[in-house]
């Protein structure tokens, strides 16, 4: 499947020489991004929530299902998620650091919920979708897509159901949290502040400090291994030099604009190249179990509310099953605490990653 981990890597004894380039798969990924720029352009004249990223992912996932060669250049995407990683980290004030402690129910409730989620899932898709048990079993965890998929097929599951069940259950929630907000009154289009600066008025002191604390905080990350490190490094350090008080600054809107249409394209490509019948009967799978995983999601919301007071809003953000990018963005789009949301679903995937296989191995299937 276009955009699995292994697609875009060469096997060991490919000869193809690095020049010159492969101009079909540049034309492709050119294709795909003057796509979602349209669409996203296209969204943002008709004042839809977080338009350049729905905008990008509709117009990109309608190209994929016709057949269009397209596809998307992960390195690219990576960069684009840094920039959201040094955005959410430049919401970290102290006094945000000062209310963390309130958050502490909310954080352990989420391995809860991952278990609630997990067996719900499970037991709709052995059920109801008639799936293996290792196939049921990883694409029911709610998050972690390109692990599951990966521990999932080194253990017999089909990898293309389960990176397809994630990828249409992401593209559904990032469709439909936006819109119950507008719809439910939570987000008023016309009062939204400015995401960031414009480009002209950043001081080239601030983009250097902001360029690097993207570049470091991947680097490390990913020496590290942390899950989602193209997000979570750059927001760790972007952070520690807000609260050290190095910069107060915010990477400009047209910057995060571009961030919006390239993780949006890269989710509407991953359909890129995929039988029409496998993922007719996927999307129903997914949207069954997404409307459990949302109803669960819900409950939380309101269970936590009723114990701690927490903001039903922002709590529904931080534990609904979408991406750690995806409602990263939401979350600013709508002027919810993105640290607070950005913090929930990095324990989230944490969790998962760290946890899910061995807790499938326990299970001795």
């Amino acid at each position: 499947m276009a955009g699995s981990p292994s697609s875009d890597t060469p096997s060991p004894r490919s000869t193809r020489p690095a020049w010159p380039p492969d101009w079909a798969r540049l034309s492709a990924i050119a294709l795909a991004l003057a796509l979602g720029g349209l669409g996203g352009w296209l969204a943002s004249l008709a004042s839809l929530p977080l338009a350049w990223m729905i905008g990008a992912m509709l117009a990109t996932t309608v190209a994929s299902l016709s057949g269009a060669p397209i596809a998307m250049a992960a390195p690219l995407r990576t960069v684009m998620v840094a920039v959201l990683g040094v955005m959410l980290g430049s919401g970290f004030t102290p006094e945000i650091l000062a209310a963390a402690g309130a958050w502490t129910p909310s954080l352990l409730a989420i391995a809860l919920y991952i278990a609630v989620c997990g067996l719900a899932g499970m037991a709709y898709f052995r059920v109801f979708c008639r799936y293996d048990p290792v196939t049921s079993y990883f694409s029911a965890m709610p998050g972690g897509l390109s692990e599951m998929v990966l521990v999932g097929t080194e253990m017999g599951g089909d990898g293309r159901v389960i990176s397809l069940i994630h990828a249409t259950r992401i593209m559904l929630v990032v469709l439909a949290i936006p819109f119950a907000f507008t719809l439910g009154g939570g987000l008023d289009l016309g009062d939204r502040p400015a995401i960031g600066p414009a480009l002209s008025e950043l001081p080239a002191y601030d983009y250097a400090i902001l360029g690097a604390s993207g570049l470091v905080g991947y680097l490390v990350a990913r020496w590290l291994k942390v899950p989602a490190a193209a997000v979570v490094g750059p927001m760790v350090v972007s952070a520690a030099v807000h609260l050290a008080g190095m910069t107060a600054a915010k990477p400009p809107a047209d910057i995060v604009a571009c961030a919006q249409v390239a993780v949006g394209t890269a989710l509407g490509a991953r359909f890129a190249g995929t039988p029409l019948r496998l993922i007719g009967r996927t999307l129903l799978a997914s949207v069954g179990v997404t409307v459990i995983l949302v109803a669960i999601t819900l409950l939380f919301a309101l269970a936590l509310h009723a114990a701690t007071a927490l903001p039903t809003g922002p709590v529904v953000l931080a534990f609904a099953p979408g991406g750690l990018a995806e409602m990263s963005l939401i979350a600013i789009a709508l002027g919810a605490d993105a640290a607070f949301v950005a913090i929930h679903h990095i324990v989230r995937i944490f969790l998962i990653v760290v946890f899910a296989p061995f807790a499938f191995r326990r299970l001795g299937w």
